[in-house]
């Protein structure tokens, strides 16, 4: 979630750029005349020129104009030579899209309106009032062209804030963006990612500029880009305005208020309804029970975004309950305020969530707005007798259990862990407010392994997995379980098996969905052969470790620009490996326990009775690591790898 890399800090002088004519702006003429640093060879672009600027008129229009120059350094870079033009079709109108390619040798080539391509914004939805024109300049782009375009688009804010990035990954050596303001209108901003910048202020005109920024180096397991570069935030209105009368916002308890206006109405219960959550909930003999009962229909209803009136606030606000119970289907915000009507039913009482979903660290408390956000859960208020590790407690509110009605992989009583430890907005009135969600402790994830084998004279291996997948950690096997066809699955279970030794066949297998606990169970028979290698007919080299971690993790690199989101992993395995007659052990490794700050990892070998008790267990601890750290994390799956490429060697008596 991203094109970034190093910048060397040396600097060329481009050849100067023929006269351009009159078919390209003198905006673009600058940008590509401007010298460009020498970059990595991997960079494949330099942005030139970024520029946005909101002009808000007097009768309330916001109109937006974007400037945009990118010189191509390589094949690579081809793909930025596309100007975009989002708009929604109810509430705003593109009222100009105009590119320009200049060529290396200095020729010009303009796009006109035959170039243009209009598309809805996202092919997934059934309906989406959000779309998106497109100038595709990208096969008439070289190494040194230069891409340029200008948008300007119509709209009315449904409320006085905006979020601004200078950046996308690429280096950028002017990135601009323009607030201007009628009489009377003022402006404040928050930077994230950046230290604080302050805006150029000519009367009531405000610019933030940023120069010479590098590129963003692609790196596993780094934060998102909007984490890592540098994120304007901006409020503004009319002074003195009243945050009801000009929807603005002076804290996140004014967005409760705002946002309980949406959702509120929209919990409708008819009689239809009410029978089917009793008849849901006819054999709960618990609280809990209940809440599953409902959140298990709830998450299996068909998720369809058909998003219409979204200027107008529907973007935030759900259907009403009885159409989405009646249709059988809705988005995220639909599913929460349905399951909110059906507890009602059953007299419990629930409110809307929302959060940002695909990185937990997205959400900046400082900043009250509802643009921080793209997804609803709920929060369901829940007395002391209900215990689940997403329980929490809030100041006002009491107990409430979190529970995302979208995710059909996870359970009422877990909570998916790209939402755990986010900040989300409670949407309940005066109540309401900002509250951080809860993180499972690390016992309700385990994976506990189970194998029994069988080491033949020749190295022939068999034997039984048997796999007890909990909280976070059952929700990969179910959805695999249930994405994958019966051809796809078993090949998955192949692959997995092959990766721990090169000849490994799969038997069977079975498995069983312990949806309501949070738990998946695989039961895999399988058969390896020559998995041992018998040397001089004397001597058996075999690794205990049979099958790996599902998880791959690449820190192959030298060095690091990011920092390093580790996530939360705990396997124990217990393995019984049956020796073959007519061999004893030689040599054996040692047993190991080390801790770190990021995890721990211990392993533990005896003989009994001819066989190898062998156990491992490793847990990993869900953290963000600064990029000065990374020889030490780097060192510490080191330690790991090597400890699990040990071997065991028998001799021949």
């Amino acid at each position: 979630m991203k094109q970034r890399v190093i910048l060397i800090f040396a600097f060329c002088t481009l050849a100067a750029v023929p006269a351009l004519g009159q078919k390209a702006p003198a905006w673009l003429a600058a940008a590509a005349a401007r010298a460009v640093p020498a970059y990595d060879k991997d960079v494949p672009a330099v942005v030139l020129h970024r520029e946005t600027r909101n002009k808000i008129e007097a009768n309330g229009k916001l109109i937006t104009t974007e400037q945009f120059a990118v010189r191509i350094l390589n094949g690579d870079g081809k793909d930025n030579a596309i100007a975009r033009a989002h708009y929604l079709v109810s509430a705003e109108k593109v009222r100009n899209i105009e590119a320009w390619a200049i060529r290396p040798g200095g020729s010009i080539k303009e796009y006109d309106k035959k170039s243009v391509i209009d598309l809805i914004s996202d092919r997934n939805d059934v309906y989406n009032e959000y779309r998106i024109k497109i100038i595709d300049g990208s096969s008439d782009m070289d190494a040194g062209a230069v891409f340029g375009y200008t948008v300007e688009t119509e709209s009315t804010p449904l409320f006085y804030q905006d979020v601004h990035l200078f950046q996308t990954g690429l280096p950028v050596l002017t990135s601009r963006y323009v607030l201007e303001l009628p009489q009377g209108w003022s402006a404040t901003s928050k930077m994230f990612n950046s230290a604080q910048i302050d805006p150029r202020v000519s009367g009531t005109s405000y610019t933030w500029e940023l120069a010479d920024l590098k590129p963003v180096k692609s790196e596993p397991l780094s934060p998102s880009i909007v984490n890592l570069v540098p994120r304007l935030a901006v409020n503004y209105g009319p002074e003195g305005a009243s945050t009801a009368a000009h929807k603005t916002f002076n804290d996140w308890l004014d967005v409760s208020r705002w946002a309980s206006t949406l959702y509120e109405p929209q919990v409708i219960i008819t009689p239809e309804l009410a029978a089917k959550a009793r008849e849901l909930t006819a054999g709960a003999k618990t609280e809990l029970e209940k809440i599953r009962a409902i959140g298990f229909y709830v998450q299996n209803l068909q998720y369809i975004s058909i998003d219409i009136g979204v200027a107008h606030g529907n973007g935030y606000k759900p259907r009403r309950s009885d159409l989405v119970f009646n249709r059988g289907y809705g988005d995220c915000k639909d599913k929460a305020n349905l399951m909110r009507a059906m507890l009602k039913v059953l007299d419990i009482e629930a409110y809307p969530i929302a959060i940002y979903s695909g990185d937990p660290t997205y959400v900046r408390t400082e900043w009250a707005s509802p643009q921080q956000f793209n997804h609803c859960i709920i929060a369901v208020r829940v007395s002391k007798d209900t215990e689940a590790p997403t329980v929490m407690e809030h100041a006002t509110l009491g107990r409430l259990l979190i529970f995302d009605a979208t995710d059909p992989y996870t359970p009422v009583g877990d909570l998916p862990d790209y939402l755990q430890g986010s900040h989300g907005l409670i949407i309940a009135g005066e109540s309401g407010g900002i509250a951080k969600m809860p993180m499972t402790p690390p016992e309700a994830d385990v994976l506990d392994r189970e194998l029994e084998v069988t080491l033949s004279p020749t190295g022939d291996l068999a034997g039984t997995i048997r796999e007890r997948a909990n909280g976070q950690t059952s929700t990969a096997f179910r959805s695999e379980a249930r994405r994958l066809s019966a051809a796809d699955y078993r090949r998955m279970l192949e692959g997995w098996l092959t990766r721990g030794s090169t000849g490994a066949r799969l038997v069977e297998f079975s498995s069983a969905d312990r949806h309501a606990d949070a738990a998946y169970d695989l039961d895999v028979e399988f058969a390896a052969p020559r998995y041992g290698q018998l040397m001089q007919n004397r001597l058996l080299i075999f690794k205990p470790v049979v099958v790996g971690r599902r998880q791959s993790l690449s820190l192959t690199e030298q060095t690091r620009s990011n920092p390093i989101e580790l996530e939360s992993l705990w396997m124990r395995e217990s393995a019984k490996i049956t020796l073959p007659e007519g061999f004893d052990i030689d040599e054996m490794p040692d047993p190991i326990d080390f801790e770190s700050e990021f995890g721990a990892y211990r392993s533990s070998y005896e003989v009994k009775e001819n066989k190898l008790h062998f156990t491992r267990s490793f847990r990993i601890k869900r953290s963000l690591v600064g990029p000065e750290k990374y020889n030490d994390v780097r060192g510490f799956f080191k330690k790991i790898l090597d400890a699990e490429q040990s071997s065991v060697v028998l001799i021949r008596k």
